[in-house]
């Protein structure tokens, strides 16, 4: 009796059409930590914003906003980079209550990657 069994050939084209199905994924730059971290609670009014990417981020064309509890919505200038996927900010003169940091980073790739970080002041 004889079986069927695939060439060697097709295990390769399949690890081939696996790896390039993933690559995409890992194109986008994604968020590793954050300072406030999601969901914490920190002291006011003054506060650091750093926020550390899995790959190098373009400063000068990433984006930062703060919205408060009251609704409002700052524009946060991030500062010179310390490192390739590291962002800073400081937010100042914040009240108690909870915060949404949104942020929209270019990667080295390309590619646009958005997100935000909740956290509560106070």
């Amino acid at each position: 009796m004889r079986r069927n069994v695939p060439a060697p050939g097709i295990f390769l084209l399949l690890a081939i059409l696996i790896t390039g199905i993933s690559q995409p994924l890992w194109a986008h730059a994604i968020l590793m930590q954050s300072k406030p971290a999601a969901n914490s609670t920190v002291k006011g009014p003054d506060l650091p914003i750093w926020l550390k990417f899995n790959v190098r981020v373009d400063g000068s064309r990433s984006r930062l906003q703060l919205n408060g509890p009251d609704g409002s919505a700052v524009s946060l200038e991030a500062t010179k980079q310390t490192a390739p996927n590291i962002l800073e900010s400081r937010a100042t003169g914040l009240k108690a209550g909870a915060y949404k940091l949104h942020w929209q980073v270019l990667a080295s790739d390309g590619h646009i990657s958005r997100g935000e970080v909740d956290f509560t002041v106070n």
